[in-house]
């Protein structure tokens, strides 16, 4: 994940309103902890973590998750909010 793909997603979840609190309870979750010490400055999850995650869905460790898929995602997870 690179800065321009974080910036299209935060443009996608600005547009749905109803998402924002599940998008920012969900960044807090999957946050690498300490992720304001580096860049890219931005609460993306741990390397590790994001690295199994697409390589169980995309079957490449190095992909980016689409858009799609991450509004899918929070949808699901405001519905199952646990």
């Amino acid at each position: 994940m690179d800065v321009r793909w974080f910036a299209r997603m935060v443009a996608a979840v600005l547009l749905r309103p109803g998402l924002w609190c599940v998008a920012l309870r969900q960044a807090n979750r999957l946050a690498a902890r300490g992720w304001w010490r580096r860049p890219p400055f931005l609460p993306v999850p741990a390397r590790n973590h994001a690295a199994f995650r697409a390589t169980t869905q995309y079957g490449d460790p190095t992909a980016a998750p689409s858009i799609d898929d991450v509004l899918v995602w929070l949808r699901w997870a405001r519905r199952f909010p646990g």
